[in-house]
């Protein structure tokens, strides 16, 4: 816990009150290129816009030559507004209909991931009825899991990925159509994998499956996908892994399963998390200090309505918040447990538990690394409380500051 209000936390309540998201441009920048420089030489990233899809946040990915895994019509307009490459946009998910994959390819989406040869039929029909050269990523699932990950996404019975047994036992299901040919494959095994070493070998195995399935396929690929599991923890501090072991890793396992540099395809990873993760911090304010029944109340103006990582869904993390206070506290005032809670009118409303800290009303908390799974991943519209404003930092200026303000409108038909 630190006891001194760090810059520039003071100045943005004062100008646009609590709660405030802040984004800081510069370790978007940072996080970037260090994720870049620790891949192969080649190698493109993909923003991942389900991690934050602030537009400014996008933005800025596209200018240092990011490109995006979108899963949702309004991601890729989103992307496409903020200056994405159309060509370096990669449109994923387990079920598109019909209708959205027209609307995606009609607004400029040319790269689709797909998860079951129904889903290769939906794509090869609304290609041609758009007119549009569309190209196709088989997502795999492969034969075995990979361990160590935050949230395992494939190699168990899933709804992600077209099983490998299935490619490999009836590769007919996949046969090559005129405009929308399959380019390559995709795999995203898990995410928030805490180790490079574990890194490596997840994009090694996914090398080697590749070999197996292509050669089943009876095509060069083009694009391999790897996914990402590149970590960052969640509204705590922590240290940056470093992943320079990564980049001659997976080069030497690239060469060996497709030794041939002429025909070796481009690689892709996915990351979001880890690269504005960090970018973020949500700053509130103790609105009252209580005691009941023998324990402390802090009761903030935020809550699980602006953060909790897909509560929603039954995944509420323990936040670890940093306290920090205004005025600083007097030598010798002593921490006491504190319940953390927030404005919300339920008991499920909390950030934590017998937290040791030394609150007053007035003080603000700050929680760090929230830049990815923040608002947008958040209960936004329980209770019909305002969003917190959100400012984008570029060094010590501010970049824009905005309020997601949702909006009720009849429709005579479906969009």
């Amino acid at each position: 816990m630190n006891d001194v209000l760090p810059p520039p936390w003071g100045p943005l309540v004062e100008t646009y009150g609590s709660p405030l998201y802040v984004y800081r441009l510069d370790e978007v920048r940072s996080a970037h290129a260090d994720l870049a420089a620790a891949l192969p030489a080649d190698a493109r990233v993909l923003y991942s816009l389900k991690a934050n899809p602030h537009p400014a946040v996008v933005a800025e990915l596209a200018r240092r030559g990011c490109g995006a895994e979108v899963s949702s019509r309004s991601e890729l307009l989103t992307a496409l507004d903020a200056g994405m490459d159309p060509g370096a946009v990669l449109y994923t998910g387990p079920g598109r209909s019909a209708a959205e994959a027209e609307t995606a390819m009609r607004a400029g989406a040319r790269l689709f991931s797909v998860d079951s040869a129904a889903q290769y039929g939906v794509l090869r029909r609304a290609a041609a009825r758009t007119g549009t050269e569309a190209e196709v990523l088989l997502r795999v699932n492969p034969m075995r899991a990979t361990w160590g990950s935050g949230l395992t996404m494939t190699g168990v019975p899933s709804q992600f990925g077209i099983d490998e047994e299935e490619l490999l036992a009836r590769p007919e299901r996949y046969a090559q159509a005129e405009g929308c040919p399959v380019v390559g494959l995709h795999f995203y095994l898990g995410s928030n994998i805490t180790s490079a070493d574990a890194l490596a070998r997840q994009f090694g195995d996914s090398l080697e499956a590749a070999t197996r399935v292509c050669g089943r396929l009876g095509i060069q690929p083009r694009l391999l996908d790897l996914g990402g599991g590149f970590p960052r923890a969640y509204a705590r501090s922590d240290e940056v892994l470093d992943l320079g072991s990564i980049g001659p890793a997976v080069q030497k396992r690239l060469a060996e399963c497709f030794p041939d540099p002429a025909h070796r395809p481009r690689l892709l990873f996915e990351s979001g998390r880890h690269l504005v993760g960090a970018a973020g911090s949500l700053i509130a304010r103790v609105l009252d200090v209580k005691e009941s029944k023998g324990r402390t109340f802090a009761v903030l103006d935020s809550g699980i309505n602006h953060l909790g990582g897909m509560s929603g869904l039954g995944r509420l993390p323990r936040i670890e918040t940093e306290f920090v206070c205004d005025p600083p506290r007097q030598e010798g005032e002593e921490a006491v447990p504190v319940d953390v809670v927030g404005p919300l009118c339920t008991p499920l409303d909390f950030w934590a538990r017998g937290r040791s800290a030394r609150l007053r009303a007035g003080d603000l908390v700050v929680v760090p690394n929230v830049g990815a799974y923040g608002l947008t991943a958040s209960l936004l519209a329980f209770l019909g409380r305002d969003c917190p404003v959100e400012v984008v930092l570029d060094g010590d200026t501010v970049a824009g500051a905005s309020r997601l303000v949702y909006e009720r409108r009849p429709l005579s038909s479906a969009p």
